[in-house]
């Protein structure tokens, strides 16, 4: 599903596809043995709307054992930063889709990601878990773009115009807003499974391993860089990768697309992003549901200031992505 078959398939596949430069193992100061970025894919979302055969008919045309790399939910420390370091230290670079108010209370983060020169994409502002109505699904993606942007605002650079569905939850509708916006909604090809909770950090690896080589060696894979499993494992999962014959590429957007993007979202007048919380009177609540309702009306009002917890990374990341993708 979604493989492009066949030397005319391909030519209209490229059409939306520009290939720039690389950083090769042989570049990558301190390691030479570096596992790299063997190039760089521009995608032009007007000629690749919607990507990632998991879902959609159409995939970023990859050849035998090409991968891109793509993380989710970020940024968080320790654990975001963890991932940028040993990203660094292999001289990989990968797409990070960002919940926009975790990039707001961890901005810094957000400015070294896009230093490090990874790609910086939208996974909306609060990561819901139901599947979003057409209203609050644009004040997702807009706040999202908007929270993003502003996190990015001291480094001079502009979010990608792809965008990632909580949990891969799509819409019609929203998928339609997207395509208006010039924005690609972006699924996967495979996944390994980080954000189960139960999964070892080992079970990552193998499944992650297992079925790139089912699906015929190549493909985009969803991780988490939020999870402690996915920064423990991930210098073995880059090794295996070398030691395989596999290669990096590196998803980039078409120039001048992240700046029209972050222009109209910048423009928008965005409803307020906290859900209301229904009246006692209407829907009964008892004592502890409203209680706990209120609390987390002010926790989302002032996510902004968010600090770590001492843990792993904040409650709210890990409220947002516990049983998810």
């Amino acid at each position: 599903m979604g493989r492009f078959q066949g030397s005319a398939t391909l030519g209209v596949a490229l059409a939306g596809i520009v290939y720039a430069g690389s950083a090769l193992a042989a570049d990558c100061p301190g390691n030479p043995n570096a596992l790299g970025t063997s190039r760089t894919i521009t995608v032009d979302p007007a000629e690749f709307a919607r990507i990632g055969d998991m879902q959609y008919r159409q995939a970023i045309p990859l050849g035998p054992k090409e991968v891109v790399l793509t993380f989710d939910d970020g940024p968080a420390p320790p654990m975001t930063l963890r991932v940028l370091e040993i990203l660094q230290s292999e001289c990989v670079k990968a797409t990070f889709f960002l919940i926009g108010r975790n990039a707001r209370a961890f901005s810094a983060i957000v400015q070294q990601i896009a230093n490090d020169g990874h790609t910086v994409a939208n996974h909306t502002q609060n990561h819901p878990f139901a599947t979003m109505s057409p209203g609050r699904g644009i004040q997702e993606i807009e706040n999202g773009y908007r929270s993003i942007t502003a996190a990015l605002e001291s480094s001079g650079r502009k979010p990608a115009p792809f965008f990632r569905f909580p949990g891969l939850k799509t819409t019609p509708a929203l998928e339609s807003y997207l395509r208006g916006r010039g924005i690609s909604a972006m699924s996967t090809d495979f996944l390994a499974d980080d954000w189960y909770r139960r999964i070892t950090p080992e079970g990552v690896l193998i499944k992650a391993i297992s079925r790139l080589e089912a699906r015929g060696g190549s493909g985009m894979l969803l991780l988490h860089d939020v999870k402690p499993g996915t920064a423990l494992i991930l210098p073995q999962l880059l090794k295996e990768l070398k030691e395989r014959g596999y290669s990096i590429v590196h998803m980039v957007p078409a120039e001048g697309a992240a700046a029209k993007i972050a222009e109209a979202s910048a423009a928008t007048a965005v409803a307020a992003e906290a859900p209301k919380v229904k009246s006692a009177k209407r829907r009964l609540f008892t004592s502890r549901e409203y209680r706990r309702a209120r609390i987390k009306k002010r926790e989302t009002a002032s996510l902004a200031e968010a600090k770590p917890t001492g843990r792993y990374w904040p409650r709210t990341v890990e409220r947002d992505s516990r049983e998810t993708p």
